[in-house]
């Protein structure tokens, strides 16, 4: 019996080291597209590769490390890495105008994470389950990240919506397949090959 739990035991800390290496990856991936950015006349909030990554973390590694390695990436920014969008970072960024969708990115993994992370679901409904979380957390994202900049820059809440949400969706409707299918696929292949638990 001792010998049994102490094979689990080696496995579940070896399941945790692979864990915070992914979750580590996970959070330099966002750190290399996040500060990729567009600037578009019609609105002050740049067009980022910033929600690929983090759909793409939370369809990998699920909620909690999804969400951990979107913290890590925001706590490398407030210290001031430029790890932002533009190459920015620092606390004036974090906090600006736009600072509401970067904290966005949090409710954004947890919920498309927690819907990729689902028993029971393979293939097709796995990614539909990934694609409606990832829809939702953006919802969340938009709203929060538009009640932000009305406030920082003295806009209407429609006024900031047009200019921080609506020039957006079709980008982000494809980021979001994108990651649905590669996110998931990635995800059952790390828990096929023993590197991620598949539980969570």
């Amino acid at each position: 019996m001792n010998r049994a739990q102490d094979r689990i035991q080696v496995k579940r800390n070896r399941l945790t080291v692979y864990e915070m290496t992914l979750t580590g990856l996970m959070a330099a991936v966002l750190c290399v597209l996040g500060p990729v950015s567009l600037v578009i006349g019609v609105s002050p909030v740049p067009i980022s590769l910033g929600t690929l990554a983090v759909c793409l973390a939370a369809a990998v590694l699920g909620p909690r490390l999804g969400t951990l390695s979107c913290l890590l990436y925001l706590l490398l920014g407030l210290a001031g890495l430029p790890v932002f969008t533009g190459y920015t970072g620092g606390a004036g960024k974090l906090m600006g105008p736009t600072g509401g969708y970067l904290i966005g990115y949090l409710p954004l993994a947890l919920t498309a994470g927690f819907a990729a992370a689902h028993p029971g679901r393979g293939g097709w409904r796995r990614q539909a389950a990934a694609a409606s979380g990832m829809a939702l957390g953006t919802l969340v994202l938009y709203l929060f990240g538009t009640l932000w900049l009305a406030y920082g820059s003295g806009m209407g809440f429609y006024e900031a919506l047009w200019a921080g949400v609506i020039p957006f969706i079709p980008g982000d409707l494809v980021k979001m397949a994108a990651a649905a299918l590669l996110g998931t696929t990635l995800r059952a292949r790390l828990i096929r090959a023993g590197l991620l638990d598949g539980t969570h």
